[in-house]
């Protein structure tokens, strides 16, 4: 029996005058799966899409496009001519080899927010840029740039476009996370408890250190790594460095959910108007919103899956005549490449192709 595996194209084939080549470090993790198909929707200009994992990926196949390759070690030698390197690895791998990649000429991109105390690193979300209609400054050396949380750019854009409506005097939010958001280990956790919870068996925690299926928590074990309230400061951080000082300041609560994918959103906002809800929808609706108009079509973490945009729906608070709540959910893994992608496309403005650095 044989087997037919579609290889990459060679320069020659593409004309490399006109292509960067890519390396996604963490290529075997759920973000850096979704940062391939990502640059592949978006037909990112690349000859060719280095995949680099730890020694637990390596070896694995994985599809970039309409070809097959395998995952490979991260060395110092696979950074060589690489234009732009996505960091979709846990933090750790992205400290160790961030600078080799930088000192061979390529781009960062950084998906694990290892980075963004770095002191020439920016958080970015190219959505929220074009919502407050800031130009980007192509810059020849640009410093990393840090993929923001995709927690803080979906709540950064429903409140920049809500504040179209009136003046916001008050946002709650309360943020449900889904296990995904530990990775392939989080999820499979997830799962092991579910079936040995329901077979009265002992819960493994390596990844929680608590017990999760069925359940919800506002904050993990003592020995879980990142901690729930590290993850709610991240998505505020990042919200504040995305949004802007004139931005309506939300108070937040991060709830670990006993879901596997998605994040959910239940937002209160108090206006100092009485704006009407069709006020609100048109206020809302724009570019990478959806809102929801019945039953079959409402926000769910589940109908959210592989969706590149946020679905939303509009219901007025019934106590306050100026307080609406705003029901939302989103694809965290999606979100968070398409970001990450769109900042290496606005990168791109000042890196000459063809010019491998």
């Amino acid at each position: 029996m044989s087997t037919n595996i579609k290889t990459a194209a060679t320069p020659a084939e593409l004309g490399v005058g006109n292509f960067y080549r890519v390396a996604i470090v963490g290529a075997g993790t759920l973000k850096g799966k979704e940062v391939a198909d990502v640059l592949n929707e978006r037909n990112f200009p690349s000859v060719d899409v280095k995949l680099l994992d730890d020694e637990e990926a390596l070896g694995q196949l994985e599809s970039v496009g309409d070809a097959v390759t395998f995952i490979q070690n991260v060395r110092d030698e696979q950074f060589r001519k690489i234009d732009f390197t996505f960091f979709a690895s846990d933090p750790e791998t992205t400290r160790k080899n961030w600078k080799t990649a930088r000192n061979a000429g390529s781009a960062i991109v950084d998906l694990s927010h290892a980075l963004e105390g770095e002191p020439d690193a920016t958080v970015r979300s190219p959505w929220v840029e074009r919502q407050l209609g800031q130009a980007l400054i192509p810059e020849l050396q640009p410093g990393p740039a840090v993929a923001a949380h995709p927690a803080a750019t979906v709540l950064a854009l429903l409140l920049l476009r809500t504040q179209r409506a009136g003046e916001i005097k008050r946002a709650v939010a309360t943020v449900f996370q889904p296990a995904s958001e530990h990775g392939q280990k989080g999820m499979d956790e997830l799962h092991e408890q579910t079936v040995n919870l329901l077979s009265f068996q002992q819960l493994p925690k390596k990844i929680f250190d608590a017990h999760v299926a069925f359940n919800v928590l506002t904050r993990y074990g003592n020995d879980s790594v990142p901690a729930l309230a590290t993850v709610q400061d991240r998505v505020l951080r990042h919200y504040h460095r995305i949004a802007g000082k004139a931005a309506p300041q939300p108070s937040l609560i991060l709830v670990q959910a006993p879901i596997f994918h998605g994040h959910a959103f239940a937002v209160h906002v108090e206006l100092a108007g009485t704006p009407s809800l069709e006020d609100i929808s048109k206020a809302l609706a724009g570019d990478h919103v959806t809102l929801a108009s019945g039953a079959d079509d409402a926000p769910t973490n589940v109908n959210a899956a592989g969706q590149a945009g946020i679905q939303v729906v509009v219901t007025p608070d019934a106590n306050q005549p100026n307080g609406f709540w705003l029901w939302a959910a989103s694809d965290n893994l999606r979100i968070a490449a398409a970001n990450a992608v769109e900042c290496a496309e606005s990168m791109a403005a000042a890196r000459p192709r063809g010019k491998i650095q």
